[in-house]
């Protein structure tokens, strides 16, 4: 615990010294923030590799309108602009490049075990209780890894919203448990990709609209039968495994989102 609040200052301290200070600080193995990742060089347009592909995931909530940020490992115009959102949201300075305050920042975000701050494994594995990330169509490594990319989007979807916490009422489902809540039979809960939301700080609608922004290709909410108590969010256009044309459908009429594909 004292080595991980140790970390958090020296993290802190990044952020706040400017030029080759910040690079110092970063570059020091005690600033890594948490033992999930850290970034070794700094990343911009035209990159690729493995790291650029771990900064997708965690800036895919920062896509923009009707966008989403492909996990290809690709540092292209639309990673670029997703990391500028990201810089823009954080106060620090929007040049769509990754570098030592850009990671400083993720690092802060960022918990041990990959998770945003905001959001945890155990809340996104509860479709019908703890199911363990088994019984669904995919291996228990691909649902974790589509969920964590979810719960980064929702970390997103928090910070524009004000930092008001989201409940996620419904995460991962097993197929017995979507066929116990009479889930659809191709629905994106058994993938890990989806969360049913809930807010105690703000509206539904402020929700669902909020979530037009944030890469969430699905968005279902009031208006919609069986959807007036709660926003479904999920990331139906990159799934390439449920049988389904990869496409964006919102539907949250009361809210001023007409039902229909985009």
């Amino acid at each position: 615990m004292r080595v991980h609040s140790l970390k958090r200052v020296l993290v802190a301290l990044a952020l706040a010294l400017p030029g080759a200070a910040i690079a110092s600080v970063v570059a020091a193995p005690a600033a890594h923030a948490d033992a999930c990742y850290t970034w070794e060089r700094t990343l911009s347009q035209g990159r690729s590799g493995s790291d650029v592909r771990e900064l997708q995931l965690r800036v895919a909530g920062w896509a923009g309108n009707r966008d989403i940020v492909e996990l290809d490992g690709r540092y292209g115009p639309k990673t670029a602009a997703a990391v500028r959102r990201f810089q823009s949201a954080y106060g620090l300075t929007a040049d769509g490049i990754a570098g030592p305050q850009t990671f400083a920042k993720l690092y802060q975000l960022q918990d041990n075990n990959c998770t945003p701050r905001h959001f945890n494994w155990a809340e996104m594995d509860d479709g019908c209780g703890r199911g363990g990330w088994t019984g669904g169509p995919l291996t228990t490594a691909q649902t974790r890894q589509n969920a964590l990319r979810t719960m980064w989007k929702l970390e997103a979807l928090r910070k524009s919203l004000g930092d008001k916490p989201l409940i996620v009422t419904s995460g991962f489902r097993s197929r017995t448990c979507n066929n116990q809540v009479g889930g659809a039979s191709n629905s994106q809960h058994l993938y890990g990709n989806a969360a049913d939301l809930i807010s105690r700080d703000g509206s539904l609608c402020d929700i669902a609209r909020a979530a037009r922004n944030h890469g969430f290709s699905g968005i279902i909410g009031p208006g919609v039968s069986g959807h007036n108590t709660h926003v479904h969010v999920d990331s139906r256009r990159e799934n390439n495994r449920d049988g389904v044309t990869n496409n964006t459908y919102w539907a949250a009429p009361n809210c001023g989102i007409p039902a229909g594909n985009r």
